[in-house]
């Protein structure tokens, strides 16, 4: 369930009150990024005056830190011990918002507070202010004063020069469609001169007058009562819809309204793959694109773009999870889309989920938060039942667009036949159909969540499996690259000619499909076919992510085979007819949420079909006709496969109607890790209405060379976790060859 002020109370510490200015010998207290909890006593020095929030370099044992300013002094360190801070840097002030927020998201998630730091001003160490750049301006009244002779060159350029600055003569030439001599022939006589000025704002202010906005009357009203919530205070509402209902475009109207009251907004997408088609629609609402915040944008940009934010610069910000930590002085509105999605859970370094923690910091600004899906938690379902959040449902598709018709193939009664090329995948109904489609001109998703050729690689003589050597997982074949690949740590090797286990040389064999392998049979059955394998592995940039729609959308691809990137957020108007290859895929897994997962992503890629005038088809491949997960997508009937859902999790007191946490032990001494597990289950607290569980090995027992042993911690909803583990653990000495994550609200169990 998603943290609340009613549960998860704010810790005393955020509220501290603090003086706005601190002069020449005062104590203050600044936060380092480090992994540490407390903020470190300095003194202010002479000629300086300094605010909270504010970035200062101090000394740190023999070196020197970025840090920013957190409160009054705490008056521990003795005064003959005290050091000054060195300087006040240019980067712009972590608003109070900010600080508070950091506190809460450290107490709750049981990480230091110089860590979460450390995620949210990584960018402003290295940023400097932008350099003053030559503008080329025109003086008033230049050409009364010198007399020249007026070409239609000289005039294309006086008319530019009237509308705009330009930075530089190519600029201004480009735009009056001259050349870049008539431009400096205007300076030499003095018409126009070169004033050094500052580089113009990297993000121009969205428009939200600029899009031709045309609303159905559902998406009008969702759209009317998200306005409504706009400068209106703290509130979560959950923007439900089918796929291509039109939720982007409702909650653009929310966006839009902020922006009229002068707000920044931010808008979370679990993937960057979704960003590209998103940017196009954001720009022809607004007029412009956004700022972008993702792990692929480069240094500089992320440096200028997390001042651009700080300085409220930026007015919109899309991005994945981090960008919730940006430091906005003036947000008005955050969006969440498609909060059911895993990837907002950050599984490494600092533990969150960013889709609770945007509840977190909605609630810290007073301000609205939209969470959107077609498929939302059941987290979120609850969370609306108990009208903690709103809803608005779109309950139709957008225009004359129909939902896609879902039908099951039982591989049971009728499997793949194999061809020429080997075993075959697909079975012959969804055979013919992509015949079908094919001959329609219309274009064919193949779904398969599974990168690589085939997930495992055995010695067909003796039976030997090819296994990472650092994690305990099989090596996926890629046959694109000739190469074995863990998809835990990235580790690859060729192909060995020779088996280890018997010496047999040439016997090692694939087996399961993954992308590849399918592609391997779309290309033998329709050679003339034009296709791609799309996975993580093949977009591995946003440039390409932009060059594979592009070909989808102009009808330069028939046939598409891929995971779940292309499963959510995409709008391909020729695509009629979706194939699940395994539809059973991860209904086998003994993870809590399996179940809704799967519901979750086969619904989202189903959708992909018949989302423009052509109606669209859905066909999953089952050996289980009869698991709830099929029977709810064949029956349309959600809310019972949700009952089902909330009725087992409720009688084994699992989220969200019971609270788990993890304790995550690993090492590269196995030994040290078992002793300090033992110490930990013989300390473990005994509390009514806790169970604690573990230690057991991780499902990766070995991950990235490190041996690793779990607790699972699991309470009523009445139990504060975070006190329990933090008494816990503070019986128990761990060594530092060992280390200690806690996981609140863990999403994998790996």
């Amino acid at each position: 369930m998603a943290p609340s002020s009613a549960t998860f109370p704010v810790p005393d510490t955020d509220r501290k009150s603090a003086p706005v200015i601190f002069t020449p010998g005062q104590r203050l207290s600044v936060l380092l990024p480090l992994p540490i909890n407390i903020a470190y006593d300095y003194r202010v020095p002479q000629g300086m005056e300094i605010s909270l929030g504010q970035f200062v370099q101090v000394p740190f044992g023999r070196r020197i830190e970025l840090g920013v300013v957190w409160g009054e002094g705490t008056g521990e360190v003795k005064e003959s011990k005290l050091r000054d801070v060195i300087q006040v840097t240019r980067n712009v002030p972590l608003p109070l918002v900010s600080r508070n927020f950091i506190d809460w998201v450290s107490h709750y998630t049981m990480n230091s507070k110089g860590l979460v730091l450390r995620m949210c001003i990584r960018p402003a160490r290295g940023w400097q202010p932008r350099n003053t750049i030559k503008a080329i301006v025109r003086r008033k009244g230049a050409i009364e004063d010198i007399k020249i002779r007026m070409t239609p060159a000289r005039e294309k350029v006086l008319v530019q020069t009237q509308k705009h600055v330009f930075h530089g003569v190519s600029a201004l030439a480009k735009a009056a469609g001259v050349s870049a001599g008539v431009v400096r022939g205007l300076i030499e006589v003095g018409v126009l001169t070169v004033e050094k000025m500052l580089p113009p704002p990297m993000f121009e202010p969205p428009d939200p007058k600029f899009g031709n906005v045309q609303l159905n009357n559902d998406q009008a009203t969702a759209a009317t009562h998200l306005k409504s919530l706009v400068g209106a205070g703290y509130s979560v509402v959950l923007l439900e819809g089918v796929t291509g209902s039109g939720k982007t475009e409702v909650y653009f109207e929310a966006v839009a309204e902020s922006l009229r009251h002068g707000k920044q907004v931010v808008v979370l997408l679990p993937e960057i793959a979704l960003t590209t088609q998103w940017l196009l629609r954001f720009e022809a609402r607004f007029g412009v694109t956004p700022a972008v915040w993702h792990s692929d944008v480069g240094g500089r940009q992320r440096r200028e773009t997390w001042h651009s934010v700080g300085i409220g610069e930026a007015r919109v910000v899309v991005g994945a999870r981090s960008a919730l930590f940006l430091p906005f002085p003036n947000l008005g509105l955050i969006i969440v889309d498609e909060e059911h999605d895993t990837a907002f859970k950050q599984e490494n370094g600092v533990i969150y989920n960013a889709r609770d923690m945007a509840v977190v910091r909605a609630r810290e600004g007073k301000i609205p938060l939209v969470l959107a899906s077609a498929t939302p938690s059941l987290e979120s379902v609850v969370n609306v039942e108990t009208q903690r959040y709103g809803r608005v449902y779109l309950p139709d598709r957008h225009g004359i667009a129909t939902l896609p018709s879902i039908e099951a193939v039982d591989l049971k009664a009728t499997p793949p036949e194999k061809g020429d090329w080997g075993r075959s995948w697909l079975a012959p109904v969804l055979v013919d159909a992509v015949d079908s489609t094919l001959n329609a001109g219309e274009q064919i998703l193949l779904f398969l969540n599974r990168r690589g050729y085939a997930p495992l690689t055995l010695c067909s003589t003796c039976g030997h499996r090819l296994q990472c050597p650092q994690c305990t997982a099989w090596l996926v074949e890629h046959r694109l690259t000739q190469r074995l690949q863990c998809h835990h740590c990235g580790y690859t090797v060729t192909i060995p000619l020779q088996c280890p286990g018997c010496e047999d040389t040439g016997t090692f064999v694939p087996c399961g499909p993954g992308v590849e392998r399918v592609a391997e049979e779309v290309l033998s059955r329709w050679p003339s076919a034009r296709v791609a394998a799309i996975t993580s592995d093949t977009l591995d940039r946003p440039s390409s992510v932009h060059d594979l729609i592009e070909r989808i959308v102009n009808n330069r691809l028939d046939i598409l085979i891929g995971t779940q990137i292309l499963a959510k957020g995409h709008n391909f108007p020729s695509l009629t007819l979706v194939g699940v290859v395994d539809a059973d895929l991860g209904l086998s897994s003994w993870d809590l949420r399996a179940s809704e997962r799967t519901y979750q992503l086969l619904c989202q890629v189903a959708g992909r079909a018949g989302r423009a005038d052509r109606p669209g088809r859905v066909l999953l491949q089952t050996h289980d006709m009869r698991h709830p997960v099929i029977t709810a997508l064949l029956s349309g009937d959600v809310e019972q496969f949700l009952a089902a859902e909330r009725s087992s999790r409720e009688a084994l007191n699992m989220p969200p109607f019971g609270r788990l946490a993890a304790i995550i032990l690993s090492g590269r001494d196995e030994m040290a890790v078992a002793a300090v597990g033992q110490s930990l289950a013989q300390a473990a607290p005994q509390i009514g209405g806790l169970e604690v569980l573990g230690p057991a090995p991780a499902l990766l027992s070995m991950l990235r060379g490190r041996h690793r042993k779990r607790f699972l911690l699991k309470g009523k909803p009445s139990i504060r976790l975070q006190p329990v583990i933090s008494a816990w653990l503070k019986r128990v000495k761990v060594p530092s060859s060992v280390r200690l994550q806690v996981d609140i609200d863990p999403y994998s169990f790996y």
